[in-house]
């Protein structure tokens, strides 16, 4: 096995990538433990030994991915790849000792965000969300005209109760929202009640369609995506058994004509 074979094997390895996986959540951990107190003041060496190796073993895996591809250009043709790559960059640049220590602390925060990288697991659960993207867009788009026009009716009716939950259009899209959340909506209903008993039928008919009907939709077109997702796998097995049955009848193929010509070989 050559050099780059071993490298290559090392990049699609199970280990490596559950070793990447530990060191994320252990830096996340690190990260978090950075929040309690004066951590930071009584730990100051662990926390920079901490940093330090976290960074040199990002950069050490970007480049055994680099060397990995057979051509170098073809690393960045991965969308992926190029998330992981601009992080690392980023997360080198030195703005810790400048005015931008602020913004560099966040940029640490952003390595935790390698885990969906180096989980395929979690990168297949990505790509199956930025597929559905599309269906969940014009779900929202309908989703907002409900808005729209429950807010109207509601400013039109209720824009004179005390609490002035719908003194105008955008307040009352913001009382829907928190009536779609179930944050004590039957307050804002009651209140609604008490000067139009029919009110109930208004937040009830709503509750039905943003909260049941529209979140069933998102369910639905995840469940989708991913009854895709395992279906173009299950293709992309069955076309490699293919593959390795092609493989296995040729071989047969080839062992019974060297049979043939060892036999032909005798009778002569």
């Amino acid at each position: 096995m050559t050099t780059m074979e071993k490298i290559q094997d090392m990049r699609d390895s199970k280990w490596f990538s559950n070793l990447t996986t530990f060191i994320i959540l252990a830096y996340a951990s690190v990260l978090g433990f950075k929040t309690m107190g004066d951590v930071e003041t009584n730990y100051a060496l662990f926390l920079r030994v901490a940093d330090a190796f976290v960074t040199i073993y990002f950069i050490f895996e970007i480049a055994i991915k680099m060397i990995a591809e057979k051509k170098f250009i073809n690393f960045f043709k991965n969308g992926w790849n190029l998330f992981d790559f601009v992080i690392v960059v980023v997360t080198l640049l030195p703005l810790e000792q400048s005015g931008f220590a602020a913004i560099a602390r966040v940029f640490r925060v952003f390595r935790v965000l390698r885990l969906f990288t180096a989980r395929p697991e979690l990168k297949a659960i990505i790509d199956m969300l930025i597929k559905a993207i599309p269906s969940i867009i014009d779900i929202v788009i309908l989703m907002f005209i409900i808005f729209y026009i429950y807010a109207i009716i509601g400013n039109f009716y209720f824009s004179e109760l005390p609490s002035g939950l719908w003194s105008n259009f955008l307040v009352s899209m913001l009382t829907l929202f928190r009536v779609l959340t179930f944050e004590d909506w039957t307050d804002v209903m009651y209140e609604a009640m008490e000067v139009h008993p029919w009110a109930w039928v208004y937040f009830v008919s709503f509750v039905i369609i943003a909260a049941f009907v529209f979140f069933n939709l998102f369910v639905a077109v995840i469940i989708g995506e991913m009854q895709k997702l395992q279906e173009s796998e299950m293709k992309e097995e069955i076309h490699e058994d293919h593959l390795k049955l092609d493989i296995l009848l040729n071989e047969i193929k080839a062992l019974r004509e060297e049979v043939r010509d060892l036999k032909k070989d005798k009778r002569e």
